[in-house]
This record gives structure tokens, sequence and C-alpha cells, in this order.
């Protein structure tokens, strides 16, 4: 395998899509309506690709705290992913997803935290994939058996009692993901409080792409973060830990890896 980047380009994934050591994973979703992503993957999806959906896969069941997406039981996503021939440390994962990463970078980031780096996201999505006239089907795959033990890396997430005694320390900035006005608080589409954990800055998430669902040039990161590039902690949190995701990896790509993820974000902040 060549050094693992955290992003593959379409034209790459089309040269890899009959490669054993690859597994593809559609991660479509959609929060409005529940069902469509697997609608969709039924219809049509890349060839060969599996779907892992967001809140049966993805996300363990909504309790009292937690958030509305709570991180799924380590164990069971390793069952998953080993039933689609996922190969611990050896198989590169590429997951799309047609919400500019919003859903692929939530696998992305929960293989980096059972401790299999070999992830990467695909660049434009499903929907420059299907423009670019490569191959769409709708068989689906069947399963297949690989061994997959995680080693949880428990530095890459923090939890609520974390981001209260860490937050204001000056080696540490917490990072609103939200639309600008949702972390004002002028607009609340979900939670059922608005605003913003006190002292966060704003980076949000759908900044780290164009309209067209293609990452910002690498350069861009690297601009984007330069502010916070020294920082020993960067905590990370959006709505529900889905969309914090896509911060953390381009994180990764301006070479700062100092991100973690605070899984339950404003949805259990506000639950207590």
């Amino acid at each position: 395998m060549p050094e693992i980047q955290s992003v593959v380009s379409p034209n790459w994934l089309l040269q890899h899509l009959q490669d054993p050591q690859v597994v593809i994973v559609d991660c479509r979703f959609s929060l409005a309506e529940p069902q469509l992503g697997q609608q969709q993957y039924k219809m049509s999806h890349i060839q060969g690709a599996y779907y892992l959906d967001l809140n049966l896969d993805l996300s363990s069941p909504v309790s009292e705290h937690g958030g509305r997406h709570p991180l799924p039981n380590p164990d069971d996503l390793a069952k998953k992913l080993a039933n689609i021939g996922v190969e611990f440390q050896k198989t590169l994962v590429v997951a799309y997803d047609d919400s500019r990463f919003a859903f692929a970078s939530r696998l992305w980031w929960l293989l980096r935290y059972l401790g299999h780096e070999q992830v990467a996201v695909l660049n434009g999505g499903f929907s420059q994939w299907q423009q670019a006239g490569y191959p769409i089907t709708d068989i689906i795959p069947q399963f297949k058996t690989a061994n997959f033990v995680p080693q949880i890396q428990p530095q890459l997430l923090v939890d609520i009692t974390d981001v209260k005694t860490r937050k204001d320390l000056p080696s540490v900035v917490l990072v609103d993901s939200r639309e600008s006005d949702r972390y004002r608080g002028e607009r609340e589409p979900i939670d059922k409080i608005a605003g913003h954990i006190p002292g966060a800055v704003n980076y949000p998430w759908m900044e780290v792409t164009d309209a067209k669902g293609y990452l910002i040039p690498s350069t861009e990161h690297s601009q984007r973060w330069q502010n916070l590039a020294t920082t020993a902690e960067i905590l990370v949190y959006c709505g529900s830990g889905v969309t914090a995701c896509v911060n953390l990896l381009s994180l990764e790509l301006a070479g700062i890896h100092t991100g973690k993820l605070y899984a339950g974000s404003w949805s259990d902040w506000i639950s207590y």
C-alpha cells in the first residue's frame, strides 16, 4: 500500500476498484430523512461499496446524556467492519457520502479511534463520481470475513468533564464546528437550546469543502488553522459529534494532530 493519504481522488479509486486491499463504504445519510441514505444506496452506489448507516452502524442508541449520536459500541462496529472485509491495520477503507464529508468523516474518525489508520474519504463524494461517468451499480456485495480487533485510541476523545475542566486552559482551544448563525444562537433547527459552549471559537465545518464537495487545497487547511497550530489540545464539537469530524479531518490535512472529538457535543452539553 502507498503511504496513507486521508483523501483519495475519484480517479485513484477508479484504478483500485478491484483491489482486494481496498474496501469502499457508502455513508450517505440525511438527518431529516433517516431512511434516505439506505434507499439511495439500494438504487445505486459505487461498484463494490457496502453501506454503513449513521444511526444504526456509526452511532449507538440515544439515551438521556451522550448527545444525539453517541459513539457506537467499538466491538459491534468492529464486527460490522470484519463482515465487509476490513482487516485490521491492513485494508484501506475509502468512505464517501454526498454531504461534503459530513458522514464519511465520521467513519474516517471512528476507524482511527479504533486504531485503524488505513482510511480515506473520497474527494467530491458520490455526485462527482457519478458526474465523471464512473461505474455505479445496484448490486449489493456479499459479506466477507476478516479479522478486526480494535485498539482504542482514547487520546482522540473527550467527554463533558474533560471539556469543562480543560476548555479555559491557556493551552487548549474549544472549536464549535456548526454554521455561524447556530454558533451565535440566532437559529437552532435541531436542538432544544440555542447558543454555544462558553469560550468556544467558531470554525464552520462547511468551509472545509467547496460547493461541489471537493476539499479546499491543502495550503488553505494550513492557513485556516494557523492560529491554532501550536495549541496543545484542540477540542472539537458540533451538534452531535458528526460534522465536527470534518474539522478534525481538516486539522489532519493541515498537519495538526492535536484535535480531539467531544463526541456528545452541543446536544450532550445542554442535556445536563
